[in-house]
């Protein structure tokens, strides 16, 4: 009789435990097809590369770029990244230009340093995505039932902060802007533009001199480009 209950309650979690998965599932497959269908467009270039902080002859190509920090700007909102610096890159070339494209061509020299910040593909820069934008709902306020006893570290303060997840549709459209935003790869039509990405966890009043570099397929060019 005791295994029976010890077997019952075992086979009574696992189908609580899959019906528990398959609610979780349905609500995260919904907030999904939610999130999809946000508007994300590509980063346009702009006009022309004087539009740009800099600009430089690589070849036939031009390159073009803007530094915007912590900022990750994109057509339809202003992301922040702590652990990202962030450059807005455009090439222009002759009519019917191609080019072949890789965030591994790029590479950022912050501070006259020797050895630049190679550029990290988009994906990277996920984790440390923050909407300015997004505030965090209202704590409930406590029933009469649930008030009792204070218990040191119990109540939220400004050491002891309510912690509230971001939700999943809320991070989600972040990463969907960020990544149509960012640098195409592969063979493309010019002109072209995109946020191309470096690790770079300083503060931004501590940078003095930045410089993209750029080694692709069609030659080299360094930009002085700052804030």
């Amino acid at each position: 009789m005791r295994y029976f209950i010890t077997s019952g309650t075992g086979v009574l979690a696992a189908v609580l435990s899959a019906v528990f998965c398959q609610g979780a599932s349905a609500q995260n497959a919904a907030a999904l097809k939610t999130a999809q269908i946000i508007e994300a467009p590509n980063l346009p270039p702009r006009g022309s590369p004087a539009e740009y902080q800099a600009h430089a002859q690589a070849g036939a190509i031009t390159v073009a770029a803007e530094f915007t920090g912590h900022s990750v700007t994109t057509p339809l909102a202003i992301f922040t990244s702590e652990d990202y610096v962030v450059v807005e890159v455009a090439l222009f070339g002759p009519p019917e230009a191609h080019v072949k494209l890789s965030h591994e061509d790029f590479s950022l020299r912050v501070n006259g340093k020797k050895t630049p910040l190679p550029a990290q593909q988009f994906l990277l820069a996920f984790k440390s995505l923050k909407d300015p934008e997004y505030v965090p709902p209202e704590p409930k306020p406590p029933k009469d039932e649930d008030a009792g006893v204070a218990v040191a570290g119990s109540k939220p303060s400004e050491r002891n902060p309510v912690w509230h997840p971001v939700p999943f549709e809320v991070t989600h459209r972040m990463e969907q802007r960020v990544q149509n935003a960012s640098l195409p790869e592969g063979d493309r039509a010019l002109p072209v533009a995109g946020l191309i990405f470096f690790h770079y966890t300083g503060r931004e009043n501590g940078i003095a001199s930045v410089e993209l570099l750029y080694d692709g397929p069609a030659g080299r060019a360094s930009l002085p480009i700052h804030l």
